[in-house]
């Protein structure tokens, strides 16, 4: 996936439905974000109901919190990093990829800390998500830490935002949801990431990453982008990604019939 031009990239992005972005932190910027990152772990920032576990359908070992953690706006719960390089870094890449009318739409922590081993079950983001006239969307997921396939690094389908959304079902719990697929299907794709990289996917790319089996935490910081028309269209209906309001509801109608209703959770990871 080497990639050489701003046009190969956007042409990988379209065929493929992801492509790496190259480098969008320094090491010096990734310890800021660390620092903001540990301090909403820790909880001295305080999330408070915008924290979740995305694998909570998985019994937790002795002392662990979540399983794996999500954090839901952490630009919201800390106001500084709007002013930190990131979100422009970001925005310029969403821009490059899905068009000049891109904004954000929301952003998100995932953390998978070391021998958790609690893989995120396959999905498209699409299926979290209302119908919208314009489906355009890029979520740019960047790395904190060397993302390896033994620490949880994102694989993706090859062209499977091409194709229908698949049926997705809830989790044993009913607070997420998953589909069909596995690592053996055609087109399946490990992508490694160096800390202060990043790899975008489109709202249909099939998608999951294994559970941390090695030594190493496994933090990522993951900031969603679409058309400002369809973001105003998604917050006229109460859709707003748990900023205030925090239903965890399946809304794609291609989804509904099989979730019908069941609560669920937005998951970039």
């Amino acid at each position: 996936m080497a990639l050489s031009t701003d046009l190969e990239r956007t042409q990988v992005f379209q065929q493929d439905g992801f492509a790496l972005t190259g480098e969008l932190l320094s090491m010096a910027e990734v310890e800021t974000y660390r620092n903001i990152y540990d301090r909403l772990l820790s909880g001295e920032i305080e999330s408070g109901d915008k924290r979740s576990d995305l694998a909570s359908h998985v019994p937790r070992r002795e002392g662990v919190r979540e399983n794996i953690t999500q954090i839901m706006w952490p630009s919201a719960l800390y106001a500084p990093l709007k002013d930190l390089p990131l979100h422009s870094r970001a925005l310029t890449m969403a821009r490059e990829l899905i068009g000049d009318d891109a904004v954000l739409d929301f952003d998100m922590l995932i953390h998978k800390a070391p021998h958790t081993g609690v893989a995120t079950p396959w999905h498209q983001d699409a299926a979290y998500w209302i119908d919208l006239p314009d489906t355009r969307a890029v979520s740019i997921w960047v790395a904190l830490d060397d993302a390896t396939v033994d620490n949880g690094c994102m694989w993706y389908i090859r062209g499977s935002h091409q194709k229908p959304i698949r049926p997705h079902r809830p989790t044993s719990d009913g607070r997420n949801i998953e589909c069909d697929c596995s690592e053996d299907e055609p087109g399946a794709t490990a992508v490694p990431l160096s800390l202060g990289e990043g790899v975008a996917h489109a709202g249909g790319t099939l998608h999951y990453s294994r559970g941390n089996i090695s030594d190493r935490t496994r933090r990522a910081w993951i900031l969603n982008y679409r058309p400002a028309d369809m973001i105003r269209l998604e917050r006229e209906q109460g859709m707003d990604h748990g900023l205030e309001n925090n239903e965890r509801m399946v809304r794609n109608a291609d989804a509904a019939d099989v979730v019908d209703g069941v609560d669920a959770v937005d998951s970039g990871d």
